[in-house]
């Protein structure tokens, strides 16, 4: 998987202890982005997905796995690998993307990956960060247009269910 970077033990990236994935590449270009260093779709660096999740393990107090970016839905073979192993050890998973649910739901249908990675999710931040809608008030997220949403109960109705 090409990966931005790892952060253990995160307390930004979702609620309690997180180990935190920033996928590398994005194609959105963001105005006022957080991490533009991960667009680069061959920028940072390759690691197997078995390294990962052994580096994901090694704390026994991690809550969940965060899965962030750059776009993780463009690598969404290996995220959904790292969503597995989470939620087999009992871990929640969040992912983030600037996809929105709808968006999403469409590529899960011609990309099956991407459908199995939504159904491992907990929670999904979805949406584009738009520095017009920028705010530091809402938990998790940078702008209002983003939502977090319970991904069981919204795949189940087929309509975006938010968790707040």
């Amino acid at each position: 998987m090409r990966i931005a970077g790892l952060v253990q033990d995160s307390i930004v990236d979702g609620p309690g202890l997180r180990f935190s994935v920033f996928a590398q590449g994005c194609r959105s270009g963001c105005d006022g982005c957080h991490n533009p260093d991960t667009w680069d779709l061959n920028g940072g660096t390759e690691m197997p997905v078995d390294d990962i999740i052994s580096e994901m393990l090694k704390n026994p107090l991690t809550d969940g796995l965060t899965i962030t970016g750059g776009e993780p839905f463009l690598q969404a073979e290996e995220c959904a690998k790292l969503a597995a192993a989470a939620r087999e050890r009992g871990l929640n998973v969040w992912v983030f993307s600037g996809f929105t649910f709808g968006e999403l739901l469409a590529k899960a249908k011609l990309e099956p990956p991407v459908k199995t990675l939504l159904e491992l999710t907990n929670v999904l931040v979805d949406g584009p960060f738009v520095i017009a809608e920028r705010t530091l008030m809402l938990k998790w997220r940078g702008s209002r247009n983003q939502r977090l949403l319970d991904m069981p109960n919204s795949l189940a109705s087929g309509e975006a269910v938010g968790i707040e």
